[in-house]
């Protein structure tokens, strides 16, 4: 399972969500391959699950995984209940 979090420059607040997944992800004793990008380098870069705030969003369903679209990124009970919904799938 690889997830990648994808934003306008790839720096900073990818980063700090890819951090997050990787905390919310141990909580729920769940491995996975967590990357950051921006958004132009994603089409290159295979994932099971993108994740992305919801300006950019909507860009990332053309890559063929499942989008998570975030409408805070720093908000931990938002980023692990649609991080669960989509690892249910």
């Amino acid at each position: 399972m690889k997830i990648l979090v994808c934003c306008g420059s790839g720096l900073g607040s990818s980063f700090m969500i890819e951090m997050n997944i990787k905390k919310v992800l141990k909580d729920m004793n769940y491995e996975a391959e967590v990357d950051h990008c921006d958004l132009s380098s994603a089409a290159g870069s295979k994932a099971d699950i993108y994740v992305g705030t919801r300006d950019i969003a909507g860009q990332l369903t053309s890559l063929g995984g499942k989008v998570v679209s975030l409408n805070s990124m720093i908000d931990l009970r938002e980023l692990r209940e649609k991080l669960a919904a989509v690892l249910q799938e």
